[in-house]
């Protein structure tokens, strides 16, 4: 199972209309970081089943959510809780990092 896509026309029903914890990965794909996480956020959407939704967002593709979020460089992750935005990180930080990021946002 991998992380599921999303564009400009589920992006509100899939991130901003759900409750519980949402990992947003805004890439694209001729970015090389984005490339070197990818594996990494589908993983974790398996891990993660049932208990948080990850998801990835092709900044091309889907611009307003992008925008919406300022995300200004990519790769970008973002954690939503109950559809507000509680956690954010610019580059990739490395798996441990990401885990932390979204346990932190399901324990609180």
């Amino acid at each position: 199972m991998s992380a599921i896509h999303l564009d400009n026309s589920n992006f509100q029903s899939s991130v901003e209309d759900v409750k519980g914890v949402v990992l947003v990965d805004f890439f694209a794909t001729w970015c090389g970081p984005c490339q070197m996480s990818a594996p990494i956020v589908d993983k974790m959407a398996e891990n993660y089943a049932g208990k948080a939704s990850i998801v990835k967002v092709d900044v091309d593709q889907a611009r307003e959510p992008a925008m919406k979020y300022s995300v200004m460089s990519i790769p970008t992750f973002v954690v939503f809780k109950d559809g507000q935005e509680v956690d954010r990180q610019t580059g990739f930080p490395g798996e441990a990092a990401l885990k932390a990021m979204v346990d932190k946002a399901l324990a609180s």
